[in-house]
């Protein structure tokens, strides 16, 4: 089988892909997309993705996924092992509300600090194909959102190896991801937050992480 993925190397969304896709061993070539020429804005990539959005996955038979979610959990399903999002019913709920709270939580914090306070995404404050103002009240909203977040993780942390299940699951990609992408709203969480540190450390050791 042969996949497509469009990815940007500097970018967090593909960079969560990117992860699983190694983890799961599923061949694919691999297609980059230079968001900082806005080459994901062009008809070429707009007529793979309309949303204009970065990660993308086309497959054998010609079907885009255009999000994270599509993305992981068709490749749970077409590539089950190692299992990602859980296996049992209770361990499948426990990662779906992991994977729930970092990304509403956190990672929509990052976004709404990043977006909506860098003079540089003025009128970029959502992705997409649509322009969007900035809304400084967001931006401190998000700062907030941040920082509760990982007080409350590093406190998960203390006494849990994995983020969900007791396994490794979507729900440490997604985290991990934002800890490294925290760095552009001047958060270090690797400095401030000695758990997410042991933990962040652990699983850099796998080869997907350090991808």
């Amino acid at each position: 089988m042969t996949l497509t993925f469009y990815d940007c190397k500097t970018a967090p969304s593909p960079r969560r892909a990117r992860i699983i896709l190694a983890e799961k061993n599923a061949p694919h070539d691999v297609v980059e997309i230079d968001l900082r020429t806005a080459e994901q804005m062009g008809e070429a990539f707009r007529a793979i993705n309309p949303n204009a959005t970065v990660p993308a996955l086309k497959l054998e038979d010609g079907t885009v996924l255009t999000d994270n979610a599509g993305i992981a959990a068709w490749l749970e399903a077409t590539y089950p092992e190692p299992p990602l999002m859980g296996v049992s019913p209770t361990d499948k709920a426990d990662i779906a509300t992991w994977q729930a709270k970092v990304e509403m939580e956190f990672g929509m914090g990052v976004a709404s600090a990043l977006r909506n306070s860098n003079p540089a995404m003025k009128d970029r404050a959502l992705p997409g194909p649509h322009d969007y103002p900035q809304i400084p009240e967001l931006a401190v909203r998000g700062f907030a959102q941040v920082d509760n977040f990982l007080d409350k993780f590093d406190a998960h942390l203390a006494d849990h190896e994995f983020v969900a299940a007791g396994q490794l699951s979507v729900a440490d990609v997604t985290a991990y991801v934002f800890v490294d992408f925290a760095k552009v709203v001047k958060k270090r969480p690797l400095e401030t937050h000695a758990n997410v540190a042991k933990w962040h450390a652990r699983l850099k050791q796998r080869p997907a992480f350090q991808l």
